[in-house]
């Protein structure tokens, strides 16, 4: 049986649970590929296709959205899988890759953002972060980012937040409403979670849309549906996934993402890049708070061959 180097998890705990071992190699079934990661988790090339795919090939470049992918091999629905071209690197395939896609979503299907808007970016600096500034500005709306440090605030600065709010020293609510003259934000963007909540409603607007698509600081505890009516303000609590059900749905998002990144509209921000074997350490940093941007894997150098 061909086995392949992976990452694998058998028992619940930190990062050093996450084991580095020898596992089977998947096959490809009739309606799914088999693709060799060269960035892990998101892209790569195609080395088997199923019986009954047409529109791929072997040795077709590729991103996708998949399950076991800690894994110099991956076996991924055609459903979730789109050609890149020559001129993007896996790389920077897998530095947009879901979070621009999150980002996207978001901003086009979760809460519209249009130009003269308010909106708030909870973690401006972090891979999504960063996407949602650009996005922003794009959009012509003023983005207000929330930060932790110095560091963190000139990077989202760059990347398109006209104002930062560093939580570390500074009343994230008060600023806010100094900012728009008391009337708080039209979209809040919040993908930290439990932390952040209270400060996202008493950031919003009378009529404004609460977004809360991540848990970083852990889940948002049960709440009085009540709590919105003060401002009538809506709750949206979306996944990427919903928005890619169906594969006319998947060209289309990764479509504008792989448009707008030719435009320079969305670039990537690579923290560092780690050998798959050295993923212990890649979530340690994560879990630091110092990272900012993506952070990527990549097959070792003594890696299995078909």
């Amino acid at each position: 049986m061909a086995t392949m180097k992976a990452i694998v998890v058998e028992q619940t705990g930190g990062p050093e649970k996450l084991i580095y071992k020898d596992i089977p190699r998947p096959q490809a079934k009739k309606d799914s590929i088999v693709i060799k990661n060269h960035a892990i988790g998101y892209a790569g090339e195609i080395m088997e296709v199923g019986s009954d795919v047409t529109d791929f090939k072997v040795g077709d470049r590729v991103v996708y959205l998949g399950n076991e992918t800690y894994a110099e091999y991956t076996e991924a629905k055609v459903a979730s899988v789109e050609k890149i071209t020559n001129d993007v690197s896996y790389e920077t395939a897998a530095a947009v890759g879901l979070q621009a896609l999150t980002a996207l979503t978001l901003v086009r299907e979760s809460y519209p953002v249009k130009k003269g808007d308010h909106i708030l970016v909870h973690a401006a600096a972090g891979g999504v972060g960063l996407l949602l500034c650009q996005l922003g500005r794009y959009l012509g709306a003023t983005v207000i980012g929330t930060v932790s440090t110095a560091e963190k605030a000139a990077l989202a600065r760059e990347n398109g937040a006209d104002y930062v709010i560093n939580y570390s020293n500074e009343d994230v609510v008060a600023k806010v409403m100094e900012i728009t003259k008391g009337k708080g934000c039209h979209g809040i963007f919040d993908g930290v979670g439990k932390s952040t909540w209270e400060t996202s409603l008493q950031c919003a607007r009378r009529l404004g849309s609460m977004i809360s698509f991540g848990n970083a600081s852990g889940v948002v505890p049960p709440i009085s549906i009540s709590i919105l009516a003060q401002k009538n303000l809506k709750l949206m609590r979306p996944q990427v996934y919903g928005y890619l059900a169906t594969r006319e749905e998947s060209r289309k998002w990764w479509g504008e993402v792989f448009d707008l990144l030719a435009k320079n509209v969305i670039k990537t921000t690579i923290y560092k890049t780690y050998d798959l074997n050295n993923a212990q350490q890649a979530h340690i940093d994560i879990q630091s708070r110092k990272t900012f941007g993506k952070l990527l894997l990549k097959p070792g150098e003594n890696t299995s061959k078909l």
